[in-house]
């Protein structure tokens, strides 16, 4: 199985800022088959990664416009359904009023491609449909905004909560062992063992 990285840049749109950020684009899977972890700014670099291989999903972590505004031009490239959690169905729609995802993501259960299976991790609290998706055969999860190197994603903006993060972390990453590889949505990957200590100091100075 390959993990591979695509970078865009573009602007990241909440409660009324605006913000230039940095995306990553993770595709997963094998020389014939791939998924795509988020579609941020602009499709055409992904297409190009993706480089003809079939995408068995477009999965978005969560629906904040910076990861889903080249979601709805991907699709029509590669004809692959757009998955998202239907708890960030309103964020969506702030950036799609016309379209819509073609299916739910279900925690619990097995994304599938090139031969491997990916668990999907509800982790609420950036965003309330955020999830995360374990690789248990390479040891990698792709976090998404919910873990970053350096500490868990943003809170305090319209739908986001900080304890709500933090348990997540707590009773979902933090039970994967330490070498697991956290590959994020902005910026450098990191493992669980590198962010553990930060996440329970942080926990117990909220008295959580």
């Amino acid at each position: 199985m390959t993990i591979e990285l695509v970078t865009t840049d573009g602007t990241f749109f909440l409660d009324g800022g605006q913000w230039q950020v940095t995306n990553n684009i993770w595709i997963v899977g094998n020389d014939r088959e791939v998924l795509v972890f988020d579609a941020a700014h602009d499709h055409q670099p992904i297409l190009e990664a993706v480089n003809g291989r079939k995408v068995a999903s477009i999965v978005l972590t969560h629906g904040h416009n910076d990861h889903i505004n080249a979601a709805v031009a991907l699709r029509e490239a590669v004809d692959a359904p757009i998955l998202l959690h239907e708890a960030d169905r309103m964020l969506w729609d702030a950036v799609y009023p016309d379209h819509s995802p073609d299916g739910v993501i279900e925690p619990g259960s097995t994304l599938n491609a090139g031969g491997h299976e990916l668990g999907i991790l509800h982790t609420p609290g950036h965003s309330p449909g955020c999830c995360c998706f374990h690789d248990v055969a390479t040891g990698a999860v792709m976090s998404g905004d919910t873990l970053f190197c350096g500490g868990p994603g943003a809170t305090g903006r319209s739908y986001s909560d900080e304890p709500t993060i933090l348990a997540s972390i707590r009773e979902v990453l933090l039970g994967l062992p330490d070498h697991t590889v956290v590959h994020t949505g902005h910026g450098d990957t990191t493992t669980i063992g590198a962010e553990r200590h930060g996440v329970l100091a942080r926990s117990a100075e909220l008295g959580l």
